[in-house]
């Protein structure tokens, strides 16, 4: 089968950095689906892997972490699906990645692909879908389900992958959403996503905040920079409110005042943490998954998908992640086809 993949981990101008290789098709047992992958999209967690280091693969390691394709076959304990089912996953950091023609997951975090997405816009949503919700309902105490009217979620780098969605998941809870950004285009990016106001994560937060009426927030999703922001959102949380993080801080923050005083709950989310770990409950990404598609294909909840590069190869992938690595993008870029 046709791959993308790597043995070196170089910079991404480096043609090296991801090559077309040729693998053989693997062949499921257990609870593996073998999904026949029609599209896949790049999310930082790919340049994060691929970043230069010494390392060196025996065999063509290969990246990929969001994808939306059709099962084409089942290992012997699978239940939740069939072959001719249309899917969408992020997949197992710890396994193969989606940059393939064929790739095994585990059904239990496997979702049923919305119906009213193509596979493009259906695979730039996993990832983030799960990041968002995982914080928001699993780690920080909130119900996608329970109206959180009148409580206000301020969200940094809203415009990104996981802020596009947290915004979307956020305003359906009821929470007045504040997100941030720092250009027109990502600015209005924020708004149609359903942002109730934006302000300049490059300015001060706190100033922004009060003209806006508010002194406090509720709650904060920092989605950008863990050390930039740490003190500013000390300062701007609520007593007894909650703040939620996906980037690991430098070590060197000051862990104490004002969060104890306030006896804010601090959250971390990694969802790769249930397939890594292979948790109990690991079967709640695939509920999850599924009831994001419910809420797309009901029009609550739409595809961050904003371009597709064209078919999956290596050239076209070393282009997403030299965009993604330069910071600018908005919302998801996606590969499609072969």
């Amino acid at each position: 089968m046709k791959a993308i993949g790597l043995t070196r981990y170089l910079p991404i101008d480096d043609p090296q950095s991801l090559l077309d290789v040729e693998l053989a098709r693997p062949e499921p047992t257990g609870h593996d689906v073998l999904v026949r992958v029609e599209a896949v999209s790049v999310n930082p967690v790919d340049t994060k892997v691929r970043a230069p280091k010494p390392q060196v693969e025996a065999q063509p390691k290969v990246l990929g972490y969001d994808a939306a394709g059709v099962v084409e076959a089942v290992g012997v304990q699978v239940t939740l699906f069939q072959p001719g089912d249309e899917v969408y996953y992020a997949g197992d950091i710890t396994r193969p990645g989606s940059n393939a023609q064929f790739q095994l997951v585990d059904e239990r975090i496997v979702g049923r692909k919305p119906g009213t997405l193509d596979f493009a816009q259906a695979a730039a949503m996993p990832l983030t879908t799960i990041t968002a919700w995982e914080l928001l309902f699993d780690r920080m105490p909130f119900s996608i389900d329970a109206r959180h009217d009148g409580r206000s979620l301020l969200i940094i780098a809203g415009a990104g992958g996981v802020g596009s969605i947290a915004i979307q998941l956020a305003r359906h809870a009821g929470f007045t959403v504040i997100a941030t950004a720092s250009r027109p285009q990502t600015i209005e990016w924020c708004k149609t996503m359903g942002a109730r106001h934006v302000i300049d994560h490059r300015q001060p937060l706190a100033p922004q905040l009060a003209a806006l009426g508010f002194e406090q927030v509720d709650a904060v999703l920092n989605l950008a920079d863990t050390d930039r922001y740490w003190n500013a959102i000390g300062d701007l949380i609520a007593p007894l409110g909650h703040v939620g993080l996906i980037v690991e801080p430098s070590g060197l923050l000051k862990i104490g005042d004002p969060y104890k005083a306030k006896s804010v709950g601090i959250h971390w989310e990694m969802m790769f943490a249930r397939p890594r770990f292979r948790t109990p409950d690991m079967i709640e990404q695939h509920r999850l998954l599924n009831r994001a598609a419910d809420l797309i294909d009901a029009g609550e909840l739409r595809s961050t998908h904003t371009e597709t590069l064209g078919p999956i190869n290596a050239a076209n992938l070393r282009e997403a992640h030299r965009r993604l690595e330069s910071g600018t993008t908005i919302g998801k870029l996606v590969l499609a086809g072969w």
